[in-house]
């Protein structure tokens, strides 16, 4: 059974210079609680799939459903994380986190409860009354996964999460990530140009290509993640596929991918 299914997915620019077709022919299905990594060369249209799974944006041709009915904009069923932490300056950790549950009608102590339990699994006690100026970029961006998780979404859009890190942070907020989904079971559809970032999150690797933007190549990613991140990344079985993943990237990037 399908949470997600795209048939025929297509999306048009229209600029100065002409149109740009940006995605044609897109199709892919992503089950419940599965973790989906989307990469391709830069320009091939990742985001904007994103953003049209999120309602943000209409396709052109197509279709896109979830749970059988079909998108037809942003909804609660969705959440969506952005490169940039996107933070309400004047609001501290817990009011950021508890931002969007007013409007679903959680309050007192449940909305209490809701926000100390994200603000736990996150790793952040003691900073509950921080504002996003006195935190470091990671502690940001696990405060804004924190918030769209805080109203339970039953799809999670990632764009770039980890983008604007740092190495070191990046891994360490990588394997935040991967514990978070593990913990909650969540659906995830995330765009990422790392591919070992890919491989080592995901469950199933899509390959776009050049523009216009279609899905070339699919890969399984059935590692063992019990041991954690030394035993993964130096396994034989990621660097294979690390390496099959990459090189189906690099395939679909030449001079028309800008």
């Amino acid at each position: 059974m399908s949470l997600i299914r795209v048939e025929g997915l297509g999306k048009r620019y229209g600029t100065r210079e002409g149109d740009v077709l940006a995605l044609s022919g897109v199709d892919f299905s992503v089950s419940p609680g599965e973790f989906v990594t989307l990469v391709g060369p830069s320009g091939c249209g990742k985001s904007t799939l994103l953003y049209i799974l999120g309602g943000f944006m209409p396709p052109d041709a197509g279709t896109v459903s979830v749970n059988g009915a079909p998108v037809r904009g942003p909804g609660i069923d969705r959440g969506v994380v952005f490169q940039e932490y996107a933070l309400f300056p004047w609001l501290t950790v817990a009011g950021n986190i508890g931002y969007g549950l007013d409007s679903l009608g959680v309050r007192g102590a449940e909305r209490a409860e809701r926000i100390a339990h994200y603000v736990r699994l996150i790793g952040l006690e003691g900073f509950e009354r921080r504002y996003p100026r006195e935190l470091s970029g990671g502690m940001k961006q696990r405060v804004a996964i924190a918030r769209t998780l805080a109203y339970d979404p039953a799809i999670l859009l990632l764009d770039e999460p980890l983008g604007a890190l740092d190495a070191q942070t990046r891994e360490s907020m990588q394997d935040e990530l991967l514990r978070l989904w593990q913990a909650t079971g969540k659906t995830v559809v995330m765009v990422t140009h790392d591919v070992s970032e890919s491989v080592y999150l995901s469950q199933r690797i899509l390959v776009l290509s050049r523009r216009p933007g279609r899905v070339v190549r699919t890969f399984q990613a059935d590692l063992d993640r019990s041991g954690g991140r030394e035993q993964v990344m130096l396994s034989a079985a990621f660097n294979e596929l690390r390496n099959a993943v990459w090189l189906a990237v690099r395939h679909q990037a030449g001079p028309d991918a800008a």
